[in-house]
């Protein structure tokens, strides 16, 4: 029996995992249907709303699923297996699988769960894809030159997290079977080579790294690496276990919410609104879709710390409800009062 190859996309917060999903369903092989499997952090199914039709002929919405009920390290054996085994027992079979997993997520405990009975005998791991971004790594966030770090922090509060950020991004470099630099038009060439030096040296020797832009990697490089790292679990040794022996990962440190807004005054106004906030509030991430006055098509929001970007993606449909809706991620406690009270500056603006 041919076992179905699966991908596993992990990287850290903002690095451009979604943008790459939607590039390579955007332009796998015409006639090879994939199943979609997405770790949603936060409530408002943004990631799946993003890549929902992106592929049509290749991943149907129907083909898309999405785990939101905790990050996919923690949730193995409660919504992983099952939803896994959901998919196989389809009677349409898939041609490949694409897991993206939360920007927390520890990779090791899902590649782990490639070794259950009920999932190894019909599925392998073909690789894991790690994206890294290229522009937060040359500004001294999740670096190894301390003393680079160190004088960073001085500068910028958001490094206050970059201890126990670091090690998840640690662990997600130790997994890899490919490295995706995103972001490396955000960089000039020398600072990219420094970069691109750090992460090797966090790298399993003879893993390949390649650079991108906009997550545009050739699909013949994501699909069809044939790895096994299912088998291979033992010489991808996680930061967590070595420090930590066989304690429960959990993701205390980390905190959540979602917030609506009913009409804001214009692009330009909600954008500047949702820079201040994240300064003001040491937010992490920040994303959703906003419903701004006078454009047929909604607004796509993408923050990774102070960078805010924004895109049309698609025109609203008929009969969607037109608001801004914002998932807000950060280390606990967020003040979700204030950040609340601050992104709604955006629609007083508009009163």
């Amino acid at each position: 029996m041919t076992k179905i190859p699966t991908t596993v996309i992990t990287g850290f917060l903002g690095a451009g995992k979604t943008t790459l999903v939607r590039h390579l369903l955007a332009h796998a092989p015409k006639g090879k249907r994939i199943a979609l499997i997405i770790n949603e952090f936060g409530d408002l199914g943004v990631d799946k709303d993003i890549l929902a039709g992106c592929g049509d002929e290749t991943c149907r919405e129907e083909d898309m699923v999405e785990l939101s009920n905790g990050c996919i390290c923690c949730t193995v054996a409660d919504e992983f297996i099952p939803t896994m085994q959901a998919l196989l027992a389809r009677p349409e079979k898939f041609d490949h699988i694409v897991i993206e997993t939360s920007g927390l997520a520890l990779p090791q405990p899902l590649i782990r769960a490639f070794n259950w009975p009920e999932i190894k005998a019909q599925v392998t791991i073909d690789g894991v894809v790690t994206v890294a971004d290229a522009s937060a790594l040359a500004e001294g966030r999740f670096a190894s030159d301390e003393a680079a770090v160190d004088a960073q922090r001085r500068q910028d509060e958001m490094l206050d997290h970059e201890t126990p950020l670091g090690e998840l991004f640690e662990d997600q470099l130790s997994v890899a079977d490919l490295v995706v630099v995103n972001k490396a038009d955000l960089v000039d060439d020398a600072t990219l080579d420094k970069v691109e030096a750090n992460l090797r040296a966090e790298m399993r020797p003879g893993v390949g790294l390649i650079r991108a832009r906009n997550g545009h990697v050739d699909i013949a490089a994501l699909l069809g690496m044939g790895m096994g790292s299912e088998d291979d679990i033992a010489n991808r040794p996680s930061h967590h276990e070595l420090e930590h022996g066989d304690q429960t990962h959990e993701h205390d440190d980390f905190d959540s919410f979602s917030i609506r807004i009913p009409s804001v005054n214009s692009k330009d106004d909600l954008l500047a609104v949702i820079e201040q906030t994240i300064r003001d509030h040491d937010v992490l991430r920040l994303k959703g879709f906003a419903a701004v006055p006078g454009a047929a098509a909604r607004l796509a929001i993408q923050a990774v710390g102070p960078r805010v970007t924004a895109y049309f993606d698609r025109p609203w449909k008929d009969g969607e409800i037109r608001d801004t809706a914002l998932v807000v991620i950060g280390e606990q406690p967020l003040d979700r009062a204030a950040i609340t009270q601050s992104l709604q500056k955006a629609a007083a603006l508009a009163a």
